[in-house]
């Protein structure tokens, strides 16, 4: 019965969040039991174009280190914020969604050949963090429950403690940049006078990871769910 409820919630999550984190699940599983090594996975530009390693493109943002409250703390951030995105304002979106990953990973590939990040997953989840929170400003959020604050302020006051942690926050600044050109990109540019979409996600995507069946009426809410867990806990206003 355990076994059978936690498949059931396992395949309740949305697609790409559960792909994604079960990526990184399973990335950072293999290097605890020595299957792979960091050293297999991280983002090394010299090896990536004289020597083909394509695939570094990839898991340098599926390892998060090894397993501890670091590793713990970026996997509940980062299923939560990316489930409310795709449960809420990207609901029925999916290529836009795998369109935002790919563009935000873009960008930090490129930004990352400048600033000699190892691993970017941190600066991925940040992002998450940060489009959420421009999306939510009217969410209250509760931080460990010694900080009261509106949603805009989450990715500000996650850098903060990675300051306090020892961490560089080198990290956190690239995933509030990328995060922030999205944003500015889909959400503000397109509506100011003379704007633009600039984003538009390629058909091919739309045409492998869109739905034909989707309610083409649906008006998505807000990302409200609070996602089970007490860090960085949102509640809206005036509810």
């Amino acid at each position: 019965m355990a076994y059978q409820s936690l498949r059931l919630e396992y395949l309740q999550i949305p697609p790409v969040s559960r792909a994604y984190t079960t990526a990184c699940v399973l990335t950072t599983a293999a290097v605890q039991l020595e299957l792979i090594t960091p050293f297999q996975l991280y983002f090394n530009p010299e090896l990536i174009f004289k020597h083909f390693q394509i695939w570094r493109l990839i898991t340098n943002f599926l390892f998060f280190g090894p397993v501890g409250f670091n590793f713990l703390f970026n996997m509940i951030f980062l299923y939560r914020y990316c489930r409310m995105l795709e449960e809420g304002s990207f609901r029925g979106r999916t290529a836009d969604f795998v369109f935002m990953f790919l563009f935000g990973g873009f960008l930090m590939t490129l930004f990352g050949l400048f600033v000699s990040l190892v691993f970017l997953g941190q600066a991925f989840t940040i992002m998450l963090v940060y489009v959420w929170s421009r999306r939510n400003p009217y969410v209250r959020m509760n931080f460990f429950g010694l900080l009261n604050f509106q949603a805009p302020f989450l990715p500000w006051v996650l850098m903060g403690f990675s300051l306090l942690l020892g961490n560089s926050i080198i990290v956190d600044l690239l995933g509030i940049a990328v995060g922030h050109i999205y944003f500015f990109l889909e959400d503000v540019f397109p509506n100011q006078p003379g704007g633009i979409r600039i984003l538009k996600t390629p058909s091919v995507l739309k045409a492998i990871f869109d739905t034909p069946d989707e309610d083409p009426n649906y008006n998505p809410l807000p990302e409200e769910r609070p996602g089970g867990f007490a860090w960085g806990e949102g509640q809206r206003l005036g509810g």
